[in-house]
């Protein structure tokens, strides 16, 4: 199977998987390991080689990190650099264990891998962009984006139509506010000189 007989469906389903590993590492990993424990792992190149329980270790240590750390500076500093560093591979790696789990039978899966991985390296960006811009997040932004991340992976499984859609309109508001900053910075300058 090509690119081209790809579902609309199937396409918003990695989308919204994708987009939840551009908020967070470690949860919607979690979640859909969780979810299809039994299938998930062997079908994901990197981490079909580690047991497991491991996974489930590590990714839950992570998540509680990434919950806990983030209440000061200095941890969402941390978590901010970490999660950007592995943002695109996340992202990657939702897009390629999603389709795999709804049985998309496509010849270039490395492609759908790179386009998850560009949207989440995009959507975390634009959160970072934003910490560094505000100086600090809010707490309940903090915990809008761990129930965001969430329900996309639940989303991506469940109901994909409307994870896809959330993810498209994530990427409207990160291409929107990257461009508004470009805006602000171009004025800016143009005030200076």
């Amino acid at each position: 199977m090509t690119i081209e007989n790809l579902s609309l469906i199937q396409i918003l389903a990695i989308l919204s998987a994708s987009a939840a590993g551009g908020m967070r590492i470690g949860l919607p990993l979690l979640i859909i390991g969780i979810v299809r424990l039994d299938q998930l792992w062997s079908n994901i190149p990197f981490l079909s080689s580690i047991d497991p329980q491991i996974i489930i270790g590590i990714l839950t240590s992570w998540s509680l990190f990434e919950l806990l750390g983030t209440k000061k500076l200095i941890g969402l500093r941390i978590v901010q650099i970490i999660q950007l560093l592995l943002s695109p591979f996340v992202g990657a790696f939702m897009a390629i264990g999603v389709a795999r789990l709804i049985d998309v039978q496509i010849t270039p899966l490395w492609l759908l891998g790179l386009t998850g991985g560009l949207l989440a390296l995009v959507l975390k960006l634009v959160l970072v962009g934003w910490f560094f811009r505000l100086g600090r997040i809010p707490i309940i932004v903090i915990f809008i984006e761990d129930f965001l991340s969430a329900g996309l992976v639940i989303f991506a499984l469940k109901s994909p139509q409307n994870g896809g859609l959330i993810a498209m309109m994530l990427l409207w508001l990160a291409l929107r506010s990257s461009t508004e900053w470009k805006y602000r910075f171009k004025k800016k300058k143009d005030n200076y000189v």
